[in-house]
């Protein structure tokens, strides 16, 4: 990419007396595709260009953004973050110190067989209708609504920093998913795969679409979500839990991935996502689950959608230990955040953002529980009595990430080691630490990395994260309403 606006920027930056400062030159393209009932409802793409320019200056931050670039927008927009950073200096409880980071020139791309964007249009829609089909297929009485649906993003990022790092990265991922939805009188049911909300993605090429083979599952989620019509409901107990890797990505997620975020933990974000239990006296003294448990942020592993080179602070990708052994033992953090707390390592390099107007914020990268001694069917076959969750359908948690519910799609009662019936309207509550301190089964035959959508930050900034995991099976936990 050229480095002529980013240079302005810097330039104009220093020159006003910024004691520091970065410009991320940004392209984005981002095409989707979606087929619904046998109709392509939706096959758009948008396409993004701008820099967004962060100044430190008198010990505050300031920062803006835009989509027009020429010479004088840009400098302008590096005036417009100064004087933000002024303004800021005379609210500011303390002055802005960032740990160190070595400033680097280097690049960064995906790696890619197939590149999404140069497979053709009809293609794609064939597959997708294929896969439709074969859901709509199962049952012209019950299955009223089926999906059928495909996205990818190519993302050119240039971040130069006064400090002199240049980097260069392209940054690709795409994916899809299918669903279905029966209905009988005012009962409705929805199965997905390989998730909900729009299926699953991988930083990858087109090749990671294609292995979903969307079509071989068709049928399967079709005639569970006609099962689900006349199934039970799932019983209100006290018992033993198994989360498929589905679920468990979004429990990750909300009790582990927002909860070790370390500006929620000092109280700097608090407006959209709260605040956290993981408060800094806690830092490597709190037992967060049992001695199995390990979780860790880790931008470096393949195919998640938080991979990369570098964040927007141009800190290298790492893997983090969040959790070690059951023990709480770092944070998700930034520069900023990192100096405030003296962390031995420095930044995490968490710091992204969703665009080139937007101001890069702690963010997850991959949260992964790493894989544990079970397989998916061994937790199964040695529990007596218990149910089986799949699908992430519905979260609610308070706003230290401790108390939380969560519903799935669907689940199965287990007996005697063996999985038996579908049940609807599967939910489950908990407490975070006794949560994960009950966990007693972490599998690695099925650990694959699961694609979840995020939202932190006024104005919000959703952006995609990724967490790797298989199953886990957890004690005395709590089913159903009680």
């Amino acid at each position: 990419m050229d480095d002529d606006f980013a240079r302005l920027a810097l330039a104009a930056a220093r020159k006003l007396g910024a004691s520091y400062a970065d410009a991320r030159l940004i392209e984005t393209r981002t095409e989707s595709i979606l087929v619904r009932n046998g109709i392509p409802e939706d096959i758009s793409t948008e396409d993004l260009s701008g820099i967004g320019v962060r100044v430190l200056a008198k010990g505050a931050w300031g920062f803006a953004g835009t989509t027009v670039l020429n010479r004088k927008e840009v400098t302008t927009t590096a005036e417009k973050a100064f004087k933000i950073a002024l303004a800021s200096a005379r609210t500011k409880h303390r002055g802005v110190e960032l740990a160190p980071t070595v400033a680097k020139t280097a690049k960064y791309k995906t790696p890619t067989h197939k590149d999404p964007m140069r497979i053709p249009l009809e293609q794609k829609l064939e597959t997708l209708r294929q896969a439709e089909r074969a859901v709509a297929a199962e049952s012209n009485e019950f299955i009223k609504n089926s999906t059928a649906s495909f996205k990818t993003e190519k993302e050119r990022k240039l971040f130069m920093s006064t400090e002199g790092a240049k980097i260069e990265q392209l940054i690709i991922w795409c994916g899809g998913g299918i669903s279905a939805t029966a209905a009988y009188g005012n009962n409705t049911q929805t199965r997905s795969y390989p998730g909900s909300f729009g299926g699953n993605f991988n930083t990858a090429g087109y090749e990671f679409f294609e292995n979903l083979r969307l079509v071989d599952h068709a049928a399967e989620i079709a005639r569970e979500a006609i099962s689900l019509l006349s199934a039970e409901k799932c019983p209100s107990t006290v018992t033993t839990l198994i989360l498929d890797g589905d679920q468990m990505t979004e429990q990750i997620h909300e009790s582990c991935g927002h909860a070790t975020e370390l500006d929620r933990a000092l109280g700097t974000e608090v407006d959209n996502a709260g605040t956290s239990f993981l408060t800094p006296e806690k830092l490597g003294q709190f037992q967060y689950g049992c001695d199995g448990v390990n979780i860790s942020s880790d931008a470096t592993v393949p195919g998640g959608l938080g991979t990369f080179g570098f964040d927007d602070e141009g800190v290298p990708a790492q893997n983090v230990p969040l959790v070690k052994n059951g023990l709480f033992v770092n944070y998700q953090s930034s520069r900023e955040t990192a100096a405030l707390l003296n962390l031995p390592g420095g930044s995490s390099g968490n710091m992204r953002a969703n665009s080139p107007l937007a101001i890069p914020l702690v963010r997850m990268t991959n949260i992964n529980l790493l894989p544990g001694d079970w397989k998916h069917e061994e937790l199964v076959e040695d529990t007596q009595e218990g149910l089986l969750m799949s699908t992430s359908k519905s979260w609610s948690i308070d706003d230290k990430r401790l108390n939380f519910q969560f519903g799935t799609e669907a689940a199965w009662r287990i007996k005697n080691g063996s999985r038996e019936e579908i049940l609807k309207l599967p939910t489950y509550t908990g407490s975070t630490p006794d949560f994960w301190g009950n966990c007693d089964g972490i599998s690695h035959d099925d650990w694959q990395m699961q694609a979840t959508r995020c939202g932190k930050g006024v104005p919000n900034q959703a952006i995609y994260v990724a967490h790797g995991t298989g199953s886990a099976r957890f004690q005395t936990v709590r089913a159903g309403i009680i």
